[in-house]
């Protein structure tokens, strides 16, 4: 049921997601717009490629940081926490989480001209079921430290979080989880097609986290 306060919440999920870190942080300590460069995404991934881990390490924590907030909104419009995993809890914290997500896709103060969601997504999935996104994050910086393609690990990662919910985790989730993992493989599969595609042609660029770039 629609309510003032969770019709609210849901404005303020969005503008949550809609807070554009990677292209103020960006203009304002580089005075570069991220997306004129790289991949073109306004997001943690292009942050690290165009202007490195300085800059990287805030914009993803921070991503990450308005997809949990936002989530967790659900707190707040007055929803019993005490229903179980079928309670309307979950579904309340879905629906902030997706619209927050979708304010990282089209953000309202950066011209709708986003990023791809991931970290948002992870702080949404991290507000949600923390055991299922602590797997993600363990499966992602394996196969990062193994390939270091950025891309291909998101891509695991996301998999992965399906995975979990479906099969290890499935005593704590419900059929909305198991069909919200399924929906962010499909996305993770949309916003990340030109990445695969320079995948199957071994054109993708790797990242290397551990060294300097020389002077």
């Amino acid at each position: 049921m629609l309510t003032v306060y969770s019709v609210s919440a849901l404005i303020l999920a969005y503008l949550f997601g809609s807070i554009p870190t990677a292209v103020w942080i960006g203009k304002a300590f580089y005075g570069i717009d991220v997306r004129e460069y790289g991949s073109g995404n306004a997001g943690a991934t292009n942050t690290f490629r165009v202007l490195g881990k300085k800059a990287g390490i805030p914009v993803m924590l921070i991503d990450i940081l308005k997809g949990f907030t936002a989530t967790n909104l659900a707190f707040f419009i007055g929803v019993s926490t005490t229903g179980g995993p079928h309670s309307n809890f979950i579904s309340y914290q879905l629906a902030l989480g997706i619209v927050a997500v979708m304010g990282h896709l089209f953000p309202i103060f950066a011209g709708f001209r986003g990023g791809k969601g991931i970290a948002t997504l992870f702080g949404m999935v991290l507000a949600i079921n923390l055991s299922a996104a602590l797997l993600c994050v363990a499966v992602f910086v394996l196969v990062l430290l193994i390939t270091r393609y950025v891309s291909l690990s998101s891509i695991t990662g996301g998999f992965t979080y399906l995975i979990g919910v479906t099969f290890i985790y499935n005593r704590y989730t419900n059929n909305l989880v198991v069909i919200f993992g399924m929906g962010i493989c499909l996305l993770i599969l949309v916003t990340h097609q030109k990445n695969i595609e320079r995948l199957l042609k071994g054109k993708e660029s790797k990242v290397n986290l551990f060294k300097r770039k020389e002077a």
